[in-house]
């Protein structure tokens, strides 16, 4: 059991988080003395344990103190993306019932027109400014006592999915009474066991806060006594840059991260001193075979992969070792157990496709949504994130894609990641979705929307080169039967693909040319 309380007793002047481009930061002492202070504020407010705060902010030293405040007052706090439209942001903070919505000056352009209707009645504070309508956080705090608030609980995440194929949904943790420096031991078995953090790690965190694994990953640090340093967004070399300059020890990364990093001119991938990083940790979507190939001959066998979900309820982990002896595993299970399943709900043998489920996991349920609840968990309990895959003989799990992007055609299943993770190793390809579209004889066919590098070469002929390299490589069927080409894909800042709103067009096409 640790907790920055206990780090600003033993270390106060230690760096706790600081922002990568300006190395501005604060120490644990600071932390301790904000964070009570906004716990003191929120009881000060009738914000009480069980209660909801919502958060919208850039990457900030400030999002983490909140975070802490909230987390020694037993409040649920909901990080919300600051990319999502303005009526998004209003359904999330309605939804999570907050009574405190806390913003920045740099955001306020996302929620200004909100302010008479949708956030009405609810307590508005800004950071780093003051808009009409908001109060400022630092100075509210610093009204505010920095002692320990008399009630302490242990507070709780409650965020919100991505959304990639539907409304978000809110994701709640059961409350504990646990004592505040209880640490979440899935965290700390990704954390300390599986990525070798400790009080040492110089952590580099390159994804924006709101994000769970971000957002948890940072909250570890505080809790084990380490430094974050933010990045404010991700670059490639500057992620290489700040490597070397603050001598990181662990990151967590997703895939699209590394296919930047690896399609940098060598001169530049050899440019900085990475001989500190001790272990990558990633997630959030699979890798392609060949992307984490070269990143391991590149960074060396300190990759460790891990597939879970912002529910929680269960996790498997690939070590580099292990991923070498079984190319393309996401790992074996370390908490509940990997059961793949059949249409029917019947458990398949090794090696057979269907969708995977985790018995004895962690319970979970979406907010104020019991009939998403229900369909995530089948009549024996076991839960599902509605992902596609098989287990090999040895236990191992491999991801096939998500079921909602499963394409039939003529009757057979065709699981997009596969022809994706093909076109992505083009030298000319820097993001590639594949979906299905409506095809009358076969019902639906292969379709892929690729972003060149250089959008000079979207062209018939390059269409055909790609089809080609792809059929090198895959059979015909699961090859698209033709490409379009776009200057960006729709991905979240934390690396996941929106293929709805790409495959969504082309159905919305076919319904108005019907019409």
């Amino acid at each position: 059991m640790t907790h920055p309380s206990v780090h600003a007793r033993t270390r106060p002047d230690k760096l706790a988080y600081m922002m990568a481009e300006t190395g501005r930061g604060i120490t644990y002492r600071q932390l301790e003395d904000r964070s009570n202070q906004g716990a003191q504020l929120f009881r000060s407010l009738g914000v009480q344990r069980g209660d909801h705060i919502a958060i919208l902010l850039e990457n900030c030293t400030t999002f983490m103190e909140i975070c802490w405040a909230a987390q020694r007052s037993g409040v649920y706090f909901t990080a919300i993306s600051r990319y999502l439209t303005g009526d998004e942001i209003a359904y999330i903070v309605r939804d999570c019932g907050a009574k405190i919505f806390i913003t920045s000056l740099q955001c306020h352009d996302r929620v200004s027109d909100l302010l008479d209707k949708e956030l009405s009645g609810v307590k508005l504070f800004m950071v780093g400014g003051v808009k009409p309508g908001f109060q400022s956080w630092e100075a509210a705090i610093a009204e505010q006592p920095a002692s320990r608030i008399a009630d302490e609980a242990i507070g709780h995440d409650m965020l919100y999915s991505s959304g990639t194929t539907g409304r978000p949904k809110g994701i709640r943790r059961v409350a504990s009474t646990d004592p505040i420096d209880m640490i979440n031991p899935l965290m700390k078995m990704l954390c300390v066991t599986g990525c070798g953090m400790s009080e040492n790690t110089v952590y580099l965190s390159p994804a924006p806060l709101y994000h769970a694994a971000p957002l948890r990953f940072n909250l570890m640090v505080g809790s084990l006594g380490g430094t974050s340093v933010i990045m404010e967004h991700f670059d490639a070399e500057t992620y290489l840059r700040m490597i070397e300059r603050y001598k990181i020890t662990q990151s967590q990364l997703v895939p699209t991260m590394f296919v930047r990093m690896l399609k940098l001119p060598d001169d530049v991938r050899k440019k900085y001193d990475l001989s500190t990083l001790t272990g990558a940790i990633h997630a959030a979507a699979p890798c392609p075979i060949d992307v984490k190939a070269k990143m391991i001959d590149w960074w060396g066998p300190i990759l460790v992969e891990y597939y879970a979900g912002s529910e929680g309820n269960g996790v498997t982990v690939s070590t580099s070792k292990d991923w070498l002896t079984h190319r393309g595993t996401v790992g074996r299970a370390v908490v509940g157990k990997v059961k793949v399943l059949d249409e029917e709900g019947n458990e398949l043998p090794p090696g057979e496709i269907g969708t995977i489920y985790f018995a004895d996991g962690p319970q979970f349920a979406y907010h104020n949504d019991p009939e998403k609840t229900k369909r995530a968990f089948n009549d024996k309990g076991w839960s599902t994130l509605g992902d596609v895959g098989y287990v090999d003989n040895d236990g191992f799990l491999y991801l096939t894609d998500r079921k909602a992007y499963m394409i039939i055609s003529g009757g057979v299943n065709i699981y997009p990641q596969e022809t994706e993770d093909v076109l992505i190793g083009h030298p000319e390809v820097a993001d590639v979705a594949v979906f299905g579209v409506p095809n009358e004889e076969m019902g639906e066919e292969v379709k892929a929307v690729v972003q060149p590098r250089d959008m000079a070469k979207a062209s018939k002929a390059f269409e055909a080169e790609l089809i080609a390299f792809c059929r090198q490589k895959l059979s015909a069927l699961k090859c698209p039967r033709s490409i379009d080409f776009e200057a960006e894909l729709p991905r979240t800042p934390t690396g996941k693909l929106v293929k709805r709103h790409l495959r969504d067009r082309y159905w919305a096409e076919r319904k108005a040319a019907k019409a």
